[in-house]
This record gives structure tokens, C-alpha cells and sequence, in this order.
């Protein structure tokens, strides 16, 4: 289980869950779990084409991830952004699909991008992972007061000037990064799941947006070492633990809140 080979999954998998739980808060809160579904699929275009010219994937996939979720939030602004947010997915999976048609050979790395490599993650893609982290980090921090507001009441956010589109296009950037310290580590699917079942869970149970967002990188983080101890102990894929867990966890705490509502309506009956 802390055999010297698993070091670096326990080290990617918490760095994967700080990012995750936090972006995630924001995610759920701003109703943005499609938009965080499309930017890492969608950006597995970008690490096919850069295998095909020859380009780290890691290169191809922060410029696809930063260029998709741009484009959403831009072209989302005149037009349903459902619609917008379909459409730019389908046209990136598109050229994904190319790109490998393109190519001579299937890369066994750009399929990882897919479903992930927890548990063969070198040193230097954990360094990487680590510097990518803090700088996804250090993007929330200036804008998380602004962004909560805007996420919340956008009239009131406007009227107090705050540029709710240039806070939009912030927090784009901010999934973006996110995706490309995560997806390269636990994959595309693995990463929605990560930014949307725990901080689910997480909103249902808090009370107040620190509370959220405290419990939000818990859950995360719980659900990751979780789902790599029974991976480890079961060899079977960590991404169907992930899943499971942060389903369960929302579940849960869905039914814990209805409880709670039920018995705080009780106590104010005379």
C-alpha cells in the first residue's frame, strides 16, 4: 500500500484533490457541471495533435483546455451556452478523432489522457503536476471573493462593478489549469468525476461558503486516498472507485440535509 513505487500516486492523487475540491466548490455553485465535463474531454484533442506534430501532450492539452473554455464563455455570452458548450465539445472531440487518424501509431499516452495513469506517475510528472497546482491556486485566490459573488447574484455583483464576464473568463482559465495538472494523472473522466460528485456532496451538508468549501476539499480528498487504497488492494481501476464514492457521498448528503430540514422545521412549530 506505501510501497516506494506508490509514493507518487499518493503524492499526485492529494495535489489532484486540492485543486479538484476547490475549483469543484465553484463548479457546482455556479452550475458549471457541464462546462467542467466538456474542458477536459474536449481537451484530449489537443495532446492528440501534439503527439501527431511531435509536441509534449502536456503542451497540446493546456492550449486546447485554456482555448475551449475561452471560447465557451466568449460565444456563450450571445447565444445559449448549452448550446455553445455541445458544440465546441463535439468540434474538439472531432479533431481528437482526427489527429489520431493522422497518426502512424496509437499513444498509449494520449489514451491515459482518457482514463489515467495513478499509478505509473514518474517523479518529474509529479513536479510538473506540483508547480501546474500552485499556479491553478494562486489563480482562485484573487478572484474567489468576486467569483462567489458574481456565482451567486450576477445583477448584484454588476452593480457593484464588479466585470462579471471578466470574472467568467478568470474562473474558464482557472478549469482550464485545472484540467491540465489533472487529466495527464487520473484522466479525463475521472477528473469531471472529482469536480462534481464531492462538492456536490459538500453544499448539501454546509451551511456557509467557507464551511462548503472546507468540506468540499475534504470530501475530495477522502475520495481519492480511498479510491487508491482499494485500488491498490483490488487492482481494479481507481476511476469506478472515484465515481462510486463521490455518487455515494452525494446521496448521503442529500438525504442527511433533508433530515436536517425536517428537523429544524419540527423545533420551530409551537
Amino acid at each position: 500500500m506505501f510501497a516506494p513505487y506508490l509514493m507518487t500516486a499518493w503524492a499526485g492523487g492529494t495535489i489532484v484533490a486540492l485543486v479538484a475540491g476547490i475549483v469543484g466548490f465553484f463548479v457546482v455553485l455556479r452550475g458549471n457541471a457541464f462546462f467542467a465535463h466538456a474542458v477536459p474531454h474536449g481537451a484530449f484533442a489537443g495532446a492528440a495533435g501534439a503527439v501527431l506534430v511531435g509536441v509534449n501532450p502536456l503542451v497540446g492539452l493546456g492550449v486546447f483546455a485554456a482555448g475551449g473554455a475561452v471560447g465557451i464563455v466568449l460565444l456563450g455570452r450571445r447565444a445559449r451556452h448549452d448550446v455553445v458548450t455541445a458544440l465546441t465539445l463535439v468540434t474538439m472531440l472531432a479533431l481528437g478523432a482526427l489527429f489520431l487518424s493522422r497518426s502512424r501509431e496509437y499513444s498509449a499516452q494520449v489514451f491515459a489522457l482518457l482514463f489515467g495513469q495513478i499509478l505509473g506517475v514518474s517523479h518529474d510528472q509529479l513536479a510538473t503536476m506540483g508547480l501546474l497546482g500552485v499556479c491553478c491556486l494562486a489563480l482562485v485566490a484573487p478572484i474567489a471573493r468576486p467569483l462567489l459573488l458574481a456565482s451567486v447574484s450576477p445583477a448584484l455583483a454588476a452593480a457593484r462593478g464588479i466585470r462579471v464576464t471578466g470574472v467568467d473568463l478568470a474562473f474558464a482559465l482557472v478549469i482550464a489549469a485545472a484540467t491540465t495538472v489533472s487529466v495527464p494523472m487520473v484522466g479525463a473522466l475521472l477528473m469531471f468525476a472529482l469536480l462534481v460528485g464531492p462538492p456536490a456532496a459538500a453544499q448539501s451538508l454546509a451551511r456557509t461558503p467557507g464551511q462548503g468549501m472546507a468540506l468540499s476539499v475534504a470530501l475530495t480528498l477522502g475520495t481519492v486516498w480511498t479510491s487508491i487504497a482499494l485500488s491498490v488492494g483490488t487492482d481494479l481501476p481507481i476511476g469506478f472507485f472515484a465515481t462510486a464514492i463521490g455518487a455515494l457521498l452525494y446521496a448521503g448528503a442529500r438525504v442527511a440535509a433533508r433530515r436536517r430540514r425536517r428537523r429544524e422545521g419540527r423545533s420551530r412549530m409551537p
